[in-house]
């Protein structure tokens, strides 16, 4: 059995919404996903959920909360309104990783999660503030995943392959071949610069697309979500204690 509830975090750009999923008696281990571009939608509370249902404090903070409360869309959702597809990629279009690194922050106070170890999972652009957090942390985000990555090369000064060296907790990565959306190629640079790494673990996986995560969606591939979700609980076990 697991509880949710949401709190509100308050960030200079307004209030956020906080989901918290955690496991029957609580725990002292916890876990931030940071969301994939469909938003806070009943799939990312029912991965969240199974997570907390293995012993974990799960926390998701709402990253489109300068568009409203709680956006989130289904595939269903998209097809029954396909301008909630434009909807999608105009939030893209304002994401920052000093929003997402504020709305973080903003996360870990109101949760009370001043000092500890904190896990990360990072779906599509959440992998990005996966990597940003594990940078800028590094004594206490010590373990991170990232599930079909996006936006983790570019040509700014701030890209993240460019950091990627700095990497000292452990991180899995799972990336599939079929990916149509960011494809491995779009992250070369970002996985030769972690290729001698020891501490991360890069799971190419043959026929996976972009969002393999969701048995509700037509892209699921059940193979890389079960690969990805073994090899980030052995993570977190390993690292979170």
């Amino acid at each position: 059995m697991t509880s949710e509830t949401i709190i509100d975090a308050e960030t200079a750009d307004g209030t956020m919404a906080v989901v918290r999923k955690t496991a029957e008696g609580g725990s002292d281990r916890r876990v931030m996903i940071l969301m994939d571009a469909p938003g806070i939608r009943p799939s990312l509370h029912d991965f969240a959920a199974q997570l907390a249902g293995e012993g974990y404090d799960v926390a998701i903070p709402d990253l489109w909360h300068r568009h409203g409360r709680l956006i989130g869309y289904e595939p269903a959702d998209i097809a029954a309104d396909p301008s909630r597809r434009g909807h999608i990629g105009e939030m893209l279009g304002t994401l920052t990783d000093e929003g997402t690194s504020m709305d973080r922050d903003a996360a870990l106070g109101a949760l009370g999660w001043d000092d500890g170890l904190v896990g990360a999972i990072g779906f599509c652009m959440g992998a990005r503030g996966v990597h940003v957090a594990m940078t800028a942390y590094p004594d206490r985000f010590v373990a991170g995943a990232m599930w079909h990555p996006s936006f983790l090369t570019d040509d700014t000064e701030v890209s993240p392959h460019l950091t990627a060296p700095d990497l000292t907790g452990e991180l899995y990565i799972g990336i599939g071949t079929a990916d149509q959306v960011q494809s491995i190629e779009m992250h070369q640079r970002y996985l030769d610069a972690v290729e001698p790494m020891a501490t991360v673990n890069v799971n190419v996986i043959d026929g996976a697309d972009h969002g393999f995560t969701w048995p509700i969606s037509p892209n699921y591939h059940d193979a890389g979500a079960t690969q990805s979700w073994g090899a980030t609980l052995d993570l977190f076990a390993r690292r979170l204690g």
